[in-house]
């Protein structure tokens, strides 16, 4: 595994140098889709992380280039776990990471895009590593995200990684050359972009089924974001995108903008068999957005909405 130094971002001024930490410890092939810049550790198991976010991109940032998405935060936080068991964990590169759980609570007045991409620090708490054979096998972690000195969101992931031949097995032989099934031709239709909150047809991911509350989900696997990089199944960061446009679409108010998402990814969603979106519950500002594939529930998801 190829050595990553440790290091604080230089203050800002004449020859101050940023970098984005290398590529391969965040799980992205674009560098563009890299968003840390640095960590450091503060203590045993406690770190702070830099990141920049751009002022546009084609999913984290509003369509009128106006805010950043809760989203982006929910991929920040992603990203600092993967860093973090390679950098500092000495996870090998190749190992293959599942997502169990993700959180992410974000305070939306916070989120402007300025004049300059923003640099968030985001703190991260690690609460349990577990172990398996000596090595660490799962890792548990909370975040504290702050831009400007304001906490502007928390956050909280569960992962677990396991080698590729224990990968393979478990996955019994699947690979990313399995092709996604391809929604129905015409008259089914997607639905409109400005519905769910997307300003490209191509980021939609959900086409109307016949009972409300319920939509099939477009998985694209030549997306540039969503698949970065093959994949064997349907990735976690689509799934939280497909329960964001959900909350967007249902019940027609288009204007119940999503802030916060509670996660649990129960088992692999595959790319060859249908998945329904569907919400399952309600109270409050929250949502209850499930993910079903045949009988089971591959995916859930309480969404909070406020008025946009």
């Amino acid at each position: 595994m190829p050595e990553l130094r440790q290091f604080t971002r230089a203050p800002a001024g004449p020859g101050a140098l940023t970098a984005t930490v290398p590529r391969e410890f965040v799980h992205r092939v674009a560098v563009a889709e890299v968003l840390l810049t640095g960590w450091t550790r503060t203590d045993a198991d406690r770190f702070t992380i830099t990141a920049q976010w751009p002022r546009t991109h084609q999913l984290h940032v509003s369509p009128d280039r106006s805010a950043y998405e809760p989203l982006l935060i929910a991929e920040t936080v992603r990203q600092c776990g993967a860093l973090l068991a390679h950098a500092v964990y000495e996870v090998p590169l190749g190992h293959q990471f599942v997502l169990r759980e993700l959180r992410v609570d974000t305070r939306p007045e916070h989120l402007a895009v300025g004049a300059a991409p923003a640099e968030p620090v985001v703190d991260i708490t690690v609460g349990e590593v577990r172990r398996r054979a000596g090595r660490p096998a799962a890792l548990r972690y909370d975040a504290v995200v702050r831009l400007g000195g304001e906490r502007i969101a928390t956050g909280g992931i569960a992962v677990t990684w396991t080698n590729e031949s224990v990968y393979r097995r478990l996955r019994g032989g699947r690979t990313a050359d399995v092709g996604a099934l391809r929604l129905p031709p015409p008259p089914t239709a997607l639905l409109p972009a400005d519905t769910v909150g997307r300003a490209l047809r191509a980021d939609v991911l959900l086409s109307p089924a016949a009972r409300p509350g319920r939509w099939r989900l477009r998985v694209d696997t030549a997306h540039p974001v969503f698949f970065d990089h093959p994949l064997d199944h349907i990735p976690g960061m689509l799934l939280l995108e497909a329960a964001r446009q959900a909350v967007r679409a249902h019940g027609g108010d288009e204007s119940r903008v999503p802030v916060s998402f509670h996660a649990a990814f129960h088992q692999y969603a595959e790319l060859d068999r249908p998945v329904w979106m569907e919400v399952s519950a309600e109270g409050g500002d929250d949502v209850q957005v499930v993910a079903l594939q045949g009988e089971s529930v591959v995916f859930g998801c309480r969404v909070g909405a406020v008025a946009g």
